[in-house]
């Protein structure tokens, strides 16, 4: 009997070993030192590299760690950051050379179909209105645009869920109106314009809403 007891002590402890192995197997030993989880901050790659962080995450971790930049306009421009996981600074620098380009062009050339899409109902009243004077006068205007020698974002706010940005635009380009005594010339002007957006809004486009400096 005694002999049986033995035998079944035995075979349940070696069932336990057994199970306890394959647990082994499966789960891994912890040493106290694994990497803890990506928790969705960046990306792994399929080999198993480590994780890496992408920008916006990065400048959320920044944010929520309290470390908030001084500047102001990278302050404002994080804050925006924060709130449109897909803004890109370098992407926005472009796209608001190319309205800028399309805005001036535009004007010069009154045409009232490509600008108002680009612009808030104060900024077209006030483009339309000079574009009536001329109109009025039979003025036309021969404009070539040149490029830019600087543009540079000088003030970036999130106000609620409305973004708004304010750049400088250095720009060059070649300007006259058919009553101008003399030849065009090369014209250096500055603008300061400022942009908004709905960060929750599905549309990504930004619309000029403020404006000050030289129009063409």
């Amino acid at each position: 009997m005694a002999d049986s007891q033995v035998l079944a002590i035995i075979l349940i402890a070696t069932v336990a070993g057994i199970i306890l192995f394959r647990l082994y197997a499966v789960l891994g030993r912890r040493t106290g030192h694994e990497r803890p989880p990506p928790e969705n901050l960046g990306y792994s790659n399929s080999a198993g590299e480590e994780a890496v962080a992408l920008p916006e995450n990065r400048a959320r971790l920044r944010a929520l760690a309290g470390e908030r930049p001084s500047d102001p306009v990278a302050a404002g421009l994080l804050d925006i950051q924060l709130a449109d996981r897909g803004f890109d600074k370098d992407k926005f620098l472009n796209g608001a050379r190319a309205a800028y380009e399309m805005i001036v062009t535009a004007f010069a050339a009154g045409d009232r179909v490509a600008l108002r899409p680009l612009l808030n109902d104060e900024v077209y009243g006030a483009f339309e209105a000079t574009i009536k004077e001329r109109e009025a006068h039979g003025e036309k205007v021969a404009f070539t645009f040149v490029g830019f020698k600087e543009v540079k974002i000088v003030q970036a706010d999130l106000k609620g869920r409305i973004a708004e940005i304010t750049l400088a635009f250095a720009a060059q380009f070649v300007s006259a109106t058919s009553d101008a005594q003399g030849a065009s010339a090369l014209r250096d002007v500055t603008d300061v314009w400022t942009f908004s957006r709905d960060v929750r809004s599905g549309d990504p486009n930004w619309t000029l809403i403020a404006t000050s400096g030289e129009l063409a």
